[in-house]
């Protein structure tokens, strides 16, 4: 096959990335895994650091939630900027400010600054997020070899959070909690060098205005749509769904998400173009990347609570008892995008995924006080990450398979949204599913002040119901995604707008 053949054209001109596209890719890689294990590394050093700060449990939380906010809230105008502005100045400009934050966050001297450096990283992470897979979109055209790329992107992604829970044990256990942030600088600096070296610049050939109605409630509406679901996490049992606060700020991101998606119909520039959305493959791809990222927060929460409270395991050996989920899912994603997704339907492929990482799910509720990792744990959390490989690459894929150049980054950030919005809502829903279900057991097992046996088996309990749950939700997600995507193998030699 020719280099004339291999390369074909973005736009109507020569891919100026095509030479050096496998640079390119292993530049993105390294830049998309900073910003996955950013949600996770600090979990495990927030005691840590709690302590070194003196901030209380309750505000604890905001360390993790001020990150989700500023990035789930800023993404879609992130991958808008990226295609208005240049993809590579916009990929290095959040590469430095989320380095930067990171810096400001790992010399906190008290809270605020910490919370405040949390939340300067998510939004440099919004603009960094959907530049990169813009980026990778644009550069690997030709179907063979774009599977293989987004098979080791979609990879990188679905491992992400259990390589950041690996290094965050690592460098809180042997260094100090500190380096959980200054741990960026490492890979910024390798992704800025490469970027400046690899990257060729980027800009539009029509730069549209930026629709500032459409932003506005697109930012709007995620912001009060995450912090919704974050402030009902804060409180005890389900005491924080009735809570005004938690359904003021629901019901006013879903009404402005309303009045997003309405404006987005009319407005002459829009900040998400329909066309993007309008396709099934791409639309599908959204919603099962959206409740993927629900049901999959059961598996890291309550099992690194579990291996760590019940089963006494370290910082360190948690986070290699999810190791072997780290490589079954990279293995499991480019195997999925090189060799599956150009021969099966996606229709089949991603609720089969979708149906054995619920499998999975299903299977870890056989968790015990003193179960073994090996025959009780290790084998569930394999089955999980095979479904989870056969989600989550193709869908970074489908995505944004035949989106116009011009909307490649919105089209990247649309499926970082679904994605973040549904940890954030997972992150809610399961911890208080798991924490009303704690509390029902010591009351129906305990008399006056539970013992630390009954103590322990609420603590599991809770884990089982949750791991229940998300099995459920990896179910309906297969039942929805299903007839959503289009039915025949995808084309992945698109490169123009499908129109569905």
């Amino acid at each position: 096959m020719t280099n004339a053949t291999l390369a074909p054209a973005v736009n109507g001109h020569a891919d100026p990335h095509h030479a050096r596209r496998w640079w390119v890719l292993a530049v993105l890689a390294v830049a998309q895994l900073m910003v996955v294990l950013d949600a996770t590394v600090v979990n495990i050093a927030l005691p840590h650091a709690q302590t070194a700060l003196h901030f209380s449990n309750a505000d604890r939380q905001w360390v993790v939630t001020a990150y989700s906010l500023a990035f789930g809230s800023l993404l879609l105008l992130g991958g808008r900027l990226a295609d208005i502005l240049g993809r590579k100045r916009l990929f290095l400009t959040g590469v430095i400010g989320f380095a930067m934050a990171s810096a400001v966050g790992g010399a906190s001297v008290n809270f605020a600054m910490l919370v405040t450096a949390r939340a300067v990283q998510g939004a440099f992470g919004a603009v960094l997020a959907p530049a990169a897979l813009s980026l990778l979109t644009t550069t690997f055209t030709h179907p063979a070899e774009r599977g293989k790329a987004f098979g080791i992107y979609g990879g990188i992604a679905g491992a992400g959070a259990s390589i950041g829970l690996l290094l965050g044990g690592v460098l809180t256990e042997y260094l100090d909690w500190r380096w959980t942030m200054y741990i960026n600088l490492v890979f910024a600096v390798v992704a800025a060098t490469g970027g400046l070296l690899v990257l060729a610049p980027h800009s539009a050939e029509q730069r549209q205005p930026i629709d500032r109605s459409g932003t506005v409630l697109a930012c709007a509406s995620m912001f009060a749509i995450v912090y919704g679901f974050a402030h009902a996490a804060t409180k005890s049992g389900s005491a924080g769904w009735t809570d005004g606060q938690t359904i003021g700020f629901l019901i006013a991101g879903l009404a402005l998400l309303v009045g997003f998606l309405a404006r987005e119909r009319r407005a002459p520039h829009p900040l998400l173009p329909p066309r993007v959305v309008n396709d099934r493959n791409r639309g599908g791809a959204y919603a099962a990347m959206f409740l993927a990222s629900i049901g999959l927060f059961g598996v890291f929460l309550f099992l690194t609570y579990y291996l760590e409270t019940i089963l006494d395991f370290s910082p360190v050996k948690t986070g290699l008892a999810f190791l072997p989920m780290t490589a079954a899912v990279i293995v499991v994603a480019a195997l999925a995008n090189v060799v599956l997704l150009a021969r099966i339907s996606p229709r089949l492929l991603v609720p089969t995924g979708l149906l054995l990482s619920a499998a999975g799910m299903a299977l870890l509720t056989g968790i015990g006080i003193h179960s073994s990792y090996a025959s009780t744990i290790l084998p569930p959390l394999l089955l999980v990450a095979v479904g989870l490989g056969l989600v989550f690459a193709p869908c970074f894929s489908l995505g944004t398979l035949g989106v116009k150049g011009g909307d490649a980054g919105v089209a990247s950030a649309t499926v970082n949204v679904a994605q973040q919005i549904g940890g954030s809502i997972g992150t809610a829903l399961l911890n208080s599913i798991a924490t009303s279900a704690a509390a029902v057991f010591i009351t129906a097992h305990a008399k006056g002040r539970p013992s630390a046996l009954v103590t322990a088996q609420a603590a599991v309990h809770s884990y089982t119901v949750a791991f229940w749950v998300g099995a459920a939700i990896f179910v309906v997600a297969a039942l929805i995604v299903g007839p959503l995507l289009r039915p025949g193998v995808a084309d992945l030699g698109a490169n123009e707008n499908i129109d569905a």
